[in-house]
């Protein structure tokens, strides 16, 4: 044990007794000898070591060539709070301001500032007098993000549960000896060509492109999206009438098993209940067309392909003429039927069905609270 007693006359500040153990010696010690400590906590360290050595402040600052208040200051939080005392210097400056979360989340949530339609970090902390990372920090500790801001629409088709149920059912449990084909065109595909050439992307910076283009016309791609395989047959096609909608149903009949029936899910388009469709469809009995409900294209699987061609090969695709925009089509439905990968269905009809009802019920308290 490494005991120091001082002693003093009445009215004068006598310096703390720093007694050590000799694991506290020993932690001190190893403190001062390793080159991984920091300078501040290593002098703090010998500060402690000498003292308790029975030294007085005054020689223990001219050894060390510091100031004896300093070392007065160490020697007492030392002697008040061990080690932790002299790890980390004290918090600086006036103390941080007291954040109400209960109003910032209120705010953000059921209110709106002057002359805008949402918040941002440094609206939220002028408006409460904060910092804007606190406003940040609270915000991603609660989950909000008023930057974003999704889109929706409830189908109001009347027929909506026996559809739903219809194509999950598909999804879900696919007849044997059977295709289940997901159809839809995506039209007005723009052939864009840019004004002027873009730099690549490189280290430290970002690939560049021309916000303004040259139009050279428009294409429509038919797909239909095997559900089994993830297979596409696609066809490009200059207009979307029902006439190049049948002939896009004839290809699927030449390019599929003539032993299997087809199911095809398609949205509710003019096109694919025209009459002349009608009668081929009579005509050609394996095929058997299921319509999604009105505002629920997402239960079509065929717009995930959709959105994968736009953003791997559409969006930033540079196109000189409609000719060459189908050649790229053409190639990225060539390259994603070489590896082919299926859309997993998990979503039950049910799980479905009560996520619509409940959003049906917000709708109508949210419109009730408008009327009154």
């Amino acid at each position: 044990m490494f005991y120091y007693e001082t002693s003093g006359r009445r009215g004068v500040r006598v310096a703390p007794n720093i007694v050590l153990s000799d694991e506290e010696h020993s932690e001190l010690t190893q403190l001062v000898r390793s080159k991984l400590t920091s300078v501040r906590l290593m002098q703090r360290a010998r500060i402690v070591l000498l003292a308790a050595e029975g030294k007085q402040n005054k020689a223990i600052a001219e050894q060390l060539s510091l100031g004896r208040i300093q070392v007065a200051r160490w020697r007492e939080r030392y002697a008040q709070h061990r080690l932790a005392g002299i790890e980390r210097d004290r918090p600086r400056g006036a103390p941080p301001p007291k954040v109400d979360v209960a109003r910032l989340v209120e705010l953000t949530t059921q209110s709106k500032p002057v002359a805008a339609t949402q918040w941002s970090t440094r609206t939220m902390a002028a408006e409460l007098g904060i910092s804007a990372a606190s406003v940040s920090r609270h915000w991603r500790a609660n989950g909000l993000k008023p930057h974003l801001v999704r889109g929706f629409n409830i189908s109001r088709d009347v027929k909506f549960v026996q559809k739903l149920e219809d194509i999950v059912g598909l999804y879900m449990a696919p007849p044997e000896r059977a295709l289940v084909l997901c159809c839809d065109e995506k039209s007005q595909v723009q052939a864009l060509d840019r004004t002027q050439p873009g730099l690549p992307l490189k280290k430290g910076r970002a690939q560049t492109m021309t916000h303004d283009y040259k139009r050279h016309g428009t294409t429509t791609l038919f797909a239909a999206l095997n559900v089994l395989d993830g297979q596409v047959i696609g066809q490009c096609q200059p207009r979307h009438t029902h006439a190049e909608w049948l002939k896009f149903l004839r290809q699927i009949d030449r390019e599929t098993p003539k032993d299997k029936t087809l199911h095809l899910i398609a949205d509710n388009y003019a096109t694919h209940k025209h009459p002349v469709v009608q009668d081929w469809l009579a005509r050609h009995p394996r095929f058997h067309m299921h319509f999604t409900p009105t505002s629920a294209s997402w239960l079509n699987m065929v717009e995930r392909f959709f959105r994968d061609i736009t953003t791997e090969r559409l969006r930033r695709g540079v196109f000189t003429s409609v000719p060459e925009l189908i050649a790229a089509i053409d190639d990225y439905v060539a390259h994603h039927n070489t590896h082919p990968k299926p859309f997993i269905w998990t979503k039950s009809a049910r799980d479905i069905l009560q996520k619509v009802i409940r959003a049906n019920r917000r709708l109508s308290s949210k419109q009730n609270e408008a009327l009154h």
